[in-house]
């Protein structure tokens, strides 16, 4: 007899059939699809106004955390840009002794020490002239002043303007305080110049010693269709970065045999010394060519009034002639900028960035035309 409840054989033990085990197995993956904790709900709207507001608030916090990080660190940061710089424009010299046979390390080491001797040369160079002929300068102030005294013109004009009265004053109402942050100020001026100074040769060093490989990590995160053309241009940027150091050199140069001449011509002390300093200062942007004419006019002045008067109008005649004919006429021949270029990238760049803008400048100049040849212009002649 049949039970037509269970629709199974009555008495019998048969086998469970597969549609009566089936409820049951998808009950079992349910559970299992469920998990412990229920079963998972769908994925989160991104298209929500919650969380459009929630990810643009994160983005936001996060530009202006990475903005203070920069701004924290900028003065070091500068300190690696131009270490970075300066190794890019030192590294022909260790390419040159590799190739001859020199190994890298080596390569490296002797470039150092030629730029170690060099910094240490203008140093020894710039400090004994500068004390001693300042030294001079301070005592042969009162003569000086005594001779303009006697000149009927400046009489009249101290008289009417009151000039020493307000001097005086100046001078006395600040003497004390002025005294005390000027020494302040000058101990962290000087610690900080040596500083800055030995983070930028060390951090040099370890970059001209790592140049390869830190040049190759950087093409290897270009697409292998565009690492060649990548390459090339980047070597090319590169070398005029060299060249442009180069050209630089070639300026401090000139400036320092004209310097020379003119400490011989008015037989000032130390005329060797003087054409160094003045050689070296012009290697530094913005501020190196003006520092090196005050070195020798204070030079100058300790010896003769005349022979200070006669630095002066030299080195602002010369800083013209340098800045307006020769450097552009260097640069166009180092680095491929034209004249108008080159001073208006120097300009551009001294009013952005100060002394990074003015370091540079040309090479941007440089890389942007080069861009602008072998990208730019091609991509449009396409089209």
């Amino acid at each position: 007899m049949i039970d037509s409840r269970r629709n199974r054989p009555a008495g019998g033990n048969t086998a469970v059939t597969a549609d009566d085990e089936a409820p049951a197995e998808d009950s079992v993956e349910e559970d299992e699809r469920e998990g412990r904790f229920g079963r998972p709900g769908p994925p989160i709207d991104r298209r929500n106004p919650f969380m459009i507001g929630l990810l643009g608030g994160f983005g936001i916090i996060l530009a202006y955390a990475i903005f203070l990080g920069v701004r924290n660190a900028a003065s070091i940061l500068v300190l690696i840009f131009i270490a970075a710089f300066l190794a890019i424009g030192l590294n022909p010299a260790v390419s040159w002794l590799r190739g001859r046979g020199v190994p890298r390390g080596g390569a490296v080491a002797i470039v150092a020490l030629v730029v170690l001797a060099l910094l240490v040369g203008a140093i020894i160079a710039l400090v004994p002239p500068l004390v001693t002929q300042t030294n001079a300068l301070i005592k042969n102030v009162p003569d000086y002043v005594s001779q303009l005294q006697r000149n009927q013109t400046i009489k009249d004009l101290i008289v009417r303007y009151d000039i020493m009265t307000k001097v005086t004053s100046a001078v006395n109402a600040g003497t004390v305080g002025n005294a005390v942050g000027g020494v302040v100020g000058g101990a962290k001026l000087i610690f900080g110049t040596i500083f800055n100074t030995l983070t930028v040769l060390v951090l040099t060093i370890y970059f001209m010693a790592a140049f390869d490989r830190l040049r190759e990590a950087a093409y290897s995160l270009v697409p292998a269709s565009r690492r060649t053309r990548v390459r090339l241009l980047t070597d090319e940027i590169l070398t005029k970065v060299g060249a442009y150091m180069v050209g630089a050199l070639a300026i401090a140069v000139v400036a320092g045999l004209s310097s020379f001449v003119v400490a011989l011509i008015l037989g000032l002390a130390y005329p060797f010394a003087l054409a160094v300093v003045v050689a070296v200062c012009d290697l530094i942007p913005q501020i190196g060519a003006t520092l090196g004419a005050v070195i020798v006019s204070l030079v100058g002045f300790a010896s003769s009034l005349t022979a200070g008067l006669v630095c002066v109008v030299f080195f602002i005649v010369y800083q013209q002639v340098e800045n307006y004919l020769i450097y552009p006429s260097v640069m166009r021949r180092s680095v491929k900028v034209s004249d108008v270029a080159a001073v208006v990238a120097a300009l551009l760049g001294v009013a952005l960035f100060g002394v990074v803008g003015a370091l540079v400048a040309i090479p941007m100049v440089a890389a942007v035309q080069l861009i602008i040849r072998e990208v730019v212009v091609p991509s449009q002649e396409a089209r």
